[in-house]
């Protein structure tokens, strides 16, 4: 039922509004005043547990404790408030006892509508509990929402918990299956997995392509009419058949280079015919066959959805889609535009009217059409009762108005004129095709035709144009002016060129298109995908060359083993009735509980022959059981999923060090070669692999370490060259008996080539013990890391200057060291690597530096991590801002439990052994964290 809530300051009712974000809840703040207390609860303030240290202790060991999910009984999902959060949602519950009323003011879709849940489940208030829902944040907006409010829509929790619990279920049962056959850290997702192998199948098609060449002419043609102040005298025309021919063009060719079946009555020109008949033709007369006018018209484009919003802002800003929706979210919450994750492309009757207003000051009458333009979204079960992404407010701000700049100034603009241009009137004017005939010298009769277009009047292209994913295509708005000419007339013919041609594959996708594409095949939701985009790069799946998305070797080996061992799951109709079915279970048309028992365990023997009860006829009735596909692993080929054929006996095999490239030589050895990691697979032909060959292998073997026996290598490494001893095979590298390999990074001064037995026992050797410190008892390390040679005491590092140090200082000397005082990071500060300028918020120059693990930027207060999906050199001033301020939104990180324990050490530890225990733990839980992270979507 909807209640009854007032915005009235002055009474003296108590109410606690919980948002997501702190920048929303500063600006609701300042809507709301008096009377209301405003708090983000920061995001989802419980989920399911993220690594095994996290399990309670009842439910170790179980199903439950593994998953998660209670897949043995009536799949309850196992909710824990995030460590992170606790000090937040212990805050919310002090505020909630000073208040009378709580309202729940997260965003209107599934997403948010669970936040609201966990947190009524997690407060559990004692005051009345509302909802409180708004698509735009502004004054009237706010206000409004204050005093409509409702109850929580249990449908829409129902609909995000279930898919929550399978994307769980998905992910934690088949990534383990990744990481015994392929690779340790892997990780699979109910649809990141399917876009992985979009893209995995896009270059497929690439390397199965094969080139055809052909060959036209182009004509310049001159009228010898009088032409018009505006009309040209010249046209370029394009040769359209011989002899009544069509002239064979890249659509009649197949990707195995040779003309289609249904394209064998055309002529194809090689580069020797197409030229002679050039030559042909170069004294030849020409008339007008034919001109045809039809008239143009051009409707307005939609405003933006979440979809459509990325796919522009890729196309015309260069921005991905995890940057656009960062950017969008930010405009949202301080009161720019409505909410931006929508399947809706209708305009409320106030944006209507914002928009004409618009219009018609800066356009005129002319362009505003007499009626609004009304728009019905296309999207099969879109769920969110938003409207379009457009301006907020009943009055729309113009981007100068809005005091806007660097992204959020473009990104607006981008919102803006689409919004206004759909209020626009059509665009119209006529296009010409001219028809030009001849004959050759040989007797040939040719024809070639030339097409224009005239814009008579610009309508909604005065305000906008959209964008195309294809460089070479026409925008809306262009224009060809031919001359005015009549049939029959005579042309005169001032150049006649051959031009060849090859066909290309098929374009790689760009985030732009992959979205279109997984919208088009209805797999996942549109609200999603910046998420699914942001996975698949950040696991290493796939990669950018520029703009386009490259898969890696490893998602090759990947989707192989998906297809060939779990096809339905990452089957794209599969995949979309799967969506069907969850977006059932959203309309109350399917049980959660026995659809999700179905897909887990497969349908019973009742089910299967229809006897038994419950809904039938959903994809979890085909799968035959989530459990079974993976307990039974020992028909999958570990080698096999990882080898590939290059061709001439080559074959790429995926590694647990990267791809690399072997062959069995007569002589009965076997030859092998690297492959670089961004190495795009369809460029791996078997001429470049020859080359790699060719290459001088840098790994050496340097003989055995009398100690153990094992053989020490001399390697080349993503890091720079090391030394490495071979362990014996059969040597567990994985579960609780796992060994590491002994590794050691070479010096500066020595190389590959010259790095001797001795001198790698002795690199390997380290850390070295230089004894330990009387005042604390602590033990004193020298070693080499990837910042120099330090020492290291307990948590307290020290740099050396010199790597000969490492094996040559003394207790003395290192104590005196630690005497000294600690500069900050290895040594002297090393300069910035960019500076970008003031902080709105701090005022402090923020710049961007090289750390301990990693590039990042800071302001001097603040500290945030550069993204992976980010650059060094692509961080713009706003973009830095944007990442200051979400860290700021965070709060302080809290101290960790071993800084904690390094204050309290006293002389009595006996540091060396309780150091290297700690550290082996530390990086169990690490693992074990990244592990059960690894199965999200």
């Amino acid at each position: 039922m909807a209640g009854k809530g007032s915005a009235d300051s002055g009474g003296a009712t108590r109410r606690l509004v919980i948002v997501e974000s702190p920048a929303k809840a500063k600006t609701i703040k300042g809507y709301l005043g008096a009377g209301y207390t405003v708090e983000a609860s920061v995001g989802h303030i419980r989920d399911l547990p993220a690594g095994a240290d996290e399990v309670p202790e009842k439910y170790k060991g179980t199903p439950m404790g593994r998953l998660g999910v209670d897949v043995d009984g009536e799949f309850e999902p196992l909710y824990l408030v995030n460590a992170d959060k606790k000090k937040q949602v212990a805050k919310l519950k002090d505020l909630l006892k000073e208040a009378d009323e709580l309202l729940l003011a997260t965003d209107e879709d599934r997403e948010g509508e669970a936040i609201a849940w966990h947190l009524q489940e997690v407060l559990k208030p004692k005051v009345p509990s509302k909802r409180m829902v708004f698509h735009e944040i502004t004054r009237e907006a706010i206000q409004e929402a204050a005093q409509n409010t409702r109850e929580i829509n249990l449908q829409l929790v129902d609909a995000q918990e279930t898919r929550r619990i399978l994307d769980r279920l998905y992910g934690y049962e088949v990534s383990p299956v990744l990481w015994k056959k392929v690779r340790t850290g892997l990780s699979a997702g109910r649809v990141q997995s399917v876009a992985t192998r979009m893209v995995v199948e896009r270059e497929r098609e690439r390397m199965a392509f094969t080139a055809a060449e052909y060959w036209d002419l182009t004509g310049a043609f001159e009228t010898l009419k009088a032409a018009g102040p505006d009309d040209p005298r010249g046209m370029t025309a394009r040769l359209a058949n011989v002899d009544g021919k069509r002239v064979a063009a890249g659509r009649d060719f197949g990707s195995n280079g040779q003309l289609k079946p249904t394209s064998q009555n055309v002529v194809h020109l090689t580069e020797v015919t197409a030229k002679a008949l050039a030559a042909a033709l170069r004294e030849a007369d020409f008339s007008v066959r034919g001109v045809e006018r039809k008239p143009y018209r051009r409707s307005p484009y939609a405003p933006f959805r979440t979809t459509t919003l990325q796919q522009e802002a890729s196309r015309k800003l260069g921005m991905d889609s995890k940057r656009t929706m960062r950017v969008a979210q930010s405009l949202y919450e301080n009161g720019y535009i409505t909410y931006m994750r929508t399947d809706s492309i209708t305009l409320s009757d106030t944006a209507l009217n914002a928009a004409r207003t618009q219009v018609r000051e800066l356009y005129g009458a002319d362009y505003l059409p007499d009626v609004p333009r009304r728009y019905d979204s296309k999207v099969k079960n879109a769920q969110e009762a938003h409207e379009a992404i457009r301006p907020s407010g009943d009055t729309f701000r113009t981007p100068a108005q809005t005091g806007l700049s660097g992204d959020e100034f473009r990104l607006y603009e981008l919102i803006w004129m689409r919004t206004v241009a759909s209020q626009m009137k059509d665009a119209t004017g006529h296009t010409v095709t001219v028809k030009v005939g001849g004959a050759a010298a040989d007797g040939r009769d040719v024809e070639f035709t030339a097409s224009g277009r005239i814009i008579s009047f610009h309508g909604f292209l005065k305000a906008y144009v959209e964008g195309t994913d294809d460089p070479d295509a026409a925008l809306d708005d262009s224009e060809q002016r031919l001359p005015a000419v009549s049939e029959g007339d005579a042309l005169t013919t001032t150049k006649m060129t051959a031009d060849g041609h090859s066909t290309k594959p098929p374009a790689r996708f760009t985030e732009a298109s992959l979205i279109k594409e997984m919208e088009e095949r209805e797999i996942g939701r549109p609200s999603t995908y910046s998420t699914i985009l942001g996975t698949i790069l950040d696991r290493g799946y796939v990669f950018k060359k520029g703009t386009a998305l490259v898969p890696s070797f490893i998602a090759f080996a990947v989707v192989g083993l998906m297809e060939r061992h779990f096809g339905d799951l990452v089957n794209y109709e599969f995949t979309a009735r799967m969506e069907d079915d969850l977006d059932r279970i959203a309309r109350g048309e399917a049980q959660r509980v026995p659809w999700l028992r179905r897909f887990y365990f497969g349908p019973t023997e009742a089910e299967r022959t229809g006897g038994g009860a419950g809904d039938h006829g959903s994809v979890a009735d085909h799968l035959g059981g989530l459990k079974d596909l993976v307990t039974d692993l020992g028909n999958i080929d570990a080698r096999e999923v990882n080898s590939f054929s290059v061709g001439d006996g080559i074959v790429l095999r995926v590694g647990r060090y990267g791809p690399y490239i072997t062959r069995d030589l007569e002589d009965g050895t076997q030859q092998r070669a690297n492959v670089p990691d961004d190495l795009p697979p369809d460029e791996l032909t078997v001429a470049f692999a020859e080359e790699l060959f060719q290459q001088p292998s840098q790994d050496r073997e340097l003989g055995k370490d009398p100690a153990t026996g094992y053989e020490i290598v001399a390697k080349s490494g993503r890091y720079g060259p090391y030394v490495t001893e071979v362990l014996p095979e059969g040597t567990p590298t994985r579960g609780k008996n796992a060994v590491k390999a002994r590794t050691g990074s070479l010096f500066k001064n020595q190389s590959l080539d010259t790095v001797t037995l001795d001198e790698a026992l002795m690199l390997l050797s380290l850390p070295r013990v230089v004894g330990t410190d009387p005042e604390t008892g602590e033990e004193i390390t020298a070693q080499n890391g990837r910042y120099g040679p330090y020492l290291k005491k307990g948590t307290d590092s020290r740099s050396l200057t010199s790597e000969d140090e490492i094996f040559e200082i003394g207790l003395e000397a290192a104590l005196e060291i630690y005497k000294q005082p600690k500069a900050r990071g290895r040594g002297a500060a090393k300069p910035p690597l960019r500076e970008l300028g003031p902080d709105p918020v701090s005022g402090k120059p923020i710049v961007i530096k090289s750390g301990f693990y990693g590039e990042y930027l800071t302001d001097g207060e603040t500290n945030v991590t550069i993204p992976k999906s980010e650059t060094v050199e692509g961080i713009t001033p706003e973009k830095a801002h944007e990442l200051l301020a979400e860290k700021r939104a965070k709060g302080p990180a809290k101290k960790t439990a071993k800084k904690a324990a390094a204050k309290k050490t006293t002389a009595k530890k006996t540091a060396s052994k309780t150091t290297a225990s700690a550290s082996k733990t530390a990086a169990k839980k690490t693992a074990a964290k990244k592990t059960a992270s690894s199965g999200s979507k």
